[in-house]
């Protein structure tokens, strides 16, 4: 009996073929293409151009400068600038990422009305950021504020909480964690609701309860989304700029003045029109994110469970 021959090579296919198929492909990419060179490639780019260059009085480019706009940042008044972002980034972030997983946390001990309280906790994230500000604008009101008439209640002294130098930063995290505390909760509520219930049951068995539970099983296997928010947070304390326009305008003498905010000041605020000087600034910013969001994929994600 002879063995079966063996089943000839397709044929090649013909170059117009593979031609086509290529141009088929090309054409569904090119809207993605173009709107990403269009909102992307060419700011980025355009950022770059203005950087290295001088402006006139009206903000159009009009002599090379180099890397004149970056040797101006060496400078104490640029450090404390970066300082203060990242105070306000450390002041957002880690208590709003504990805020909301402490929320959460908590309310996984409530047998009723669990559903009504995280929406109530999650209603922030509802709010705009023009709105939040505004409201905490009357709440921070020297004269007759929410904040300070409770302390007038109980005796205590009135704080300044949007003219002093000391206070007026943090009243801004404030602010800000209020507003960011709602989608914190959000994100951690449906990271605790994919946890299996076979998990807790066991873990419950062995005799693994409230702190214990939480502390070893719950945070743990909620590391994606807290990793998530982590990343998610800084990168927006980062760009944080309606708060501080409205509560503080980057004072009292700049201890709110943030990097964006510095790049608002040079760019448009009081027609100044420095927008060689506020390029340069927006691509440290960049870079500042970028090694931010490296940092944190490089050594926090490093510790985080997935199941």
């Amino acid at each position: 009996m002879t063995a079966p021959a063996p089943p000839s090579p397709a044929p090649p296919r013909a170059r117009s073929e593979r031609f086509g198929e290529t141009a088929l492909a090309w054409g569904f990419l090119a809207p993605s293409l173009a709107v990403f060179a269009l909102f992307l490639v060419y700011p980025l780019g355009r950022t770059v151009y203005l950087s290295l260059h001088g402006n006139d009085i009206i903000g159009r480019p009009d002599r090379f400068v180099g890397l004149g706009h970056f040797a101006e940042m060496a400078s104490p008044e640029f450090g404390q600038v970066l300082l203060t972002t990242l105070l306000f980034t450390a002041g957002t972030v880690v208590p709003g990422v504990a805020g909301a997983l402490a929320v959460v946390l908590l309310l996984e001990g409530v047998i009723r009305g669990q559903r009504l309280l995280r929406g109530a906790f999650a209603l922030p994230f509802a709010f705009s950021v023009a709105s939040a500000s505004v409201v905490f604008t009357v709440f921070y009101s020297p004269g007759n504020g929410v904040l300070n008439g409770i302390l007038y209640r109980l005796g205590l002294d009135q704080v300044l909480w949007l003219t002093s130098q000391e206070m007026a930063l943090w009243s801004v995290c404030i602010t800000t964690v209020w507003m960011n505390l709602g989608y914190g909760v959000l994100v951690l509520a449906a990271g605790i609701g994919s946890i299996p219930r076979e998990v807790n049951e066991a873990a419950r068995i062995d005799g693994a309860t409230g702190v214990r539970l939480a502390r070893h099983v719950t945070v743990p296997l909620l590391g994606p989304q807290l990793f998530f928010l982590v990343v998610i947070s800084t990168i927006n304390a980062l760009q944080s700029f309606g708060q501080i326009h409205i509560l503080t305008r980057g004072g009292p003498v700049g201890s709110t003045t943030t990097l964006v905010y510095s790049i608002f000041e040079d760019a448009f605020a009081y027609s100044t029109s420095d927008f060689g000087r506020a390029s340069a600034q927006a691509l440290v910013l960049l870079l500042v994110v970028l090694v931010c969001t490296a940092v944190q994929f490089g050594v926090i994600e490093r510790k985080v469970h997935y199941a």
